[in-house]
């Protein structure tokens, strides 16, 4: 079969469900390229509607639609005209009463966006899953030697404008570029329905597919000899996460602005009070609360000020003037991200132009959904981690019960330990960080560092909760602790040697909180 260069488009079907430029699009065919356009239900009533000539799909197949719609292009007409081989399949056409479709303009059901309501039934989802379109975009794109297919709005002026340029052919070349992005659009669309389907089931899918769209490419990975690019899950709702953010200034996020930005912005996602999250290399170096995101800032800021420099920094509130004032003065930052920011903090930041300004409009919840990580030759899935620690989740196994001074302490420094790289170990008080310890191979050793960061930077120790993201596998840890005045410790508890642990705490007169949940972060 010998590809045609420029196939012009003499016939074209539509049926679209997303009906954003379809009658400009439909009305240029036909007025100026004297195309034939054939036809479905709603789409055909729009155009008809705007004074464009199109025929009935039913009129062409000589077949009536049926059952509600479920069947009105499953035809040999529709398929045998797309699918046809030009230099091959003349006869059989004849014989048929078949005549060539040179352009297919679908796009599906909208099942992703029904199935992302709250309210929205097995029923209703089942009813939103589109046939007769993903086979048509499928035969046209399988057929792209002589068949265009556009299944995105977006293209709509490319092809007119190749049309004008070609007198009103489309080239080989487009109609393989329009064949593989039609070929993902209903792989994208399969994945949807199989994840819902799974999900339905509460099974966890044989086959993994993701719904993720290109964002963004970027100029490299985490090292400049790596290549990198950004994709927006599609299913997840827009604006508040670091995906649908708006930039308002700033320069293009890179691969680390994005990771860093991610683990501040979920992190501070996770309190309801006004805070403020600084992170650095995926780590947090400062968390705090406050009466005001102002005071948040500040407290998290003197956490660790050598590391907050170029650091990202995130508010669970939106960023007013005096905070972004504050930023300026203190120090040099490559990212911001804020649920809300005031047009005054706006005209502050704009005097550093390169610092990237990111806007989610809403603050949302922390991820509920499932995590990836990649291996050679594999993915790890899992649920993300959204344990929630209340008061009454609380053991106290220590002889000295804690004040509730103490537990407002443990509670905050047990939030922030989740999002330390393991193995981790927190010291706050006031609600405030004081010292991390992360990414080390010994527990002791984190502790060390937590306990080193806190006395360099003058903080006083005395009184300091101490969170650990797993449990004390020996007493040193508490014994280290001890030395420099924690009094509270929380924990997950579940070591072997849980009651030598337990008999350090008492030892030293510290009171002691099991969680009964580990937070290991990797």
């Amino acid at each position: 079969m010998a590809p045609i260069a420029n196939q012009k488009i003499k016939r074209a079907l539509v049926s679209v469900s997303n009906k954003e430029g379809i009658v400009d699009l439909c009305s240029t065919l036909s007025k100026d390229f004297d195309v034939e356009i054939i036809s479905t239900g709603g789409t055909l009533k729009t155009l008809l509607d705007a004074g464009i000539e199109a025929i009935d799909i039913s009129k062409h197949t000589g077949f009536p639609e049926i059952m509600d719609g479920r069947v009105k292009t499953l035809h040999p007409k529709v398929h045998g005209g797309i699918l046809s081989r030009r230099e091959i399949d003349q006869q059989i056409m004849s014989e048929n009463g078949i005549e060539e479709i040179d352009l297919v303009i679908v796009n599906l059901y909208p099942f992703i966006e029904t199935v992302s309501k709250e309210e929205t039934t097995l029923e209703t989802a089942i009813e939103n899953i589109d046939i007769g379109g993903p086979s048509m975009v499928r035969s046209a794109a399988k057929n792209n030697l002589y068949v265009g297919v556009v299944v995105e709005p977006t293209d709509y002026q490319n092809v007119i404008t190749e049309m004008k340029d070609n007198e009103g052919a489309l080239s080989l070349e487009t109609r393989r570029e329009l064949a593989a992005k039609a070929f993902s659009h209903t792989a994208n669309y399969d994945s949807a329905i199989s994840n819902y389907l799974n999900q339905q089931a509460d099974k966890k899918p044989k086959y993994l597919f993701g719904r993720y769209e290109l964002k963004q490419e970027l100029r490299y990975g985490e090292n400049p000899h790596q290549s990198a690019a950004f994709y927006a899950n599609t299913s997840i709702a827009k604006g508040s996460n670091i995906a649908s953010a708006e930039q308002i200034q700033g320069k293009e996020l890179s691969y680390n602005n994005i990771a860093d930005t991610d683990a501040a912005y979920e992190c501070v996602k996770t309190f309801s009070d006004p805070a403020c999250v600084i992170v650095k290399h995926a780590n947090p170096c400062g968390i705090a609360l406050g009466a005001t995101i102002l005071e948040a800032y500040e407290k998290a800021f003197a956490s660790d000020e050598t590391s907050a420099f170029g650091g990202i920094i995130a508010f669970n509130k939106p960023l007013d003037e005096s905070t972004a004032s504050k930023i300026i003065e203190n120090q040099f930052v490559e990212v911001i991200i804020a649920p809300g920011v005031n047009d005054e903090a706006q005209n502050v930041l704009s005097t550093k132009e390169n610092i990237r300004l990111l806007n989610t409009q809403t603050l949302g919840e922390p991820d509920t959904g499932s995590k990836l990580l990649s291996v050679n030759g594999g993915l790890l899935l899992q649920d993300n981690d959204i344990a929630v620690l209340s008061k009454q989740d609380i053991k106290v196994v220590s002889e000295r019960k804690p004040t509730d001074e103490e537990i407002d302490n443990c509670l905050f420094a047990w939030k922030v330990c989740k999002f330390v790289k393991s193995n981790a170990i927190v010291y706050t008080k006031n609600n405030q960080t004081v010292g991390i310890g992360a990414g080390q191979m010994s527990r002791i050793d984190s502790a060390q560092i937590a306990a080193s960061k806190a006395l360099e930077r003058g903080f006083e120790t005395a009184g300091c909760c101490m969170a650990s993201d797993a449990f004390f596998p020996f007493r040193d840890g508490i014994d280290a602790a001890a030395k420099i005045g924690i009094t509270s410790v929380i924990q997950p508890g579940g070591s072997m040697r849980d009651q030598e642990v337990i008999d350090a705490a008492n030892e030293a007169g510290m009171t002691m909180l099991f969680t009964g949940i580990r937070h290991f972060r990797h």
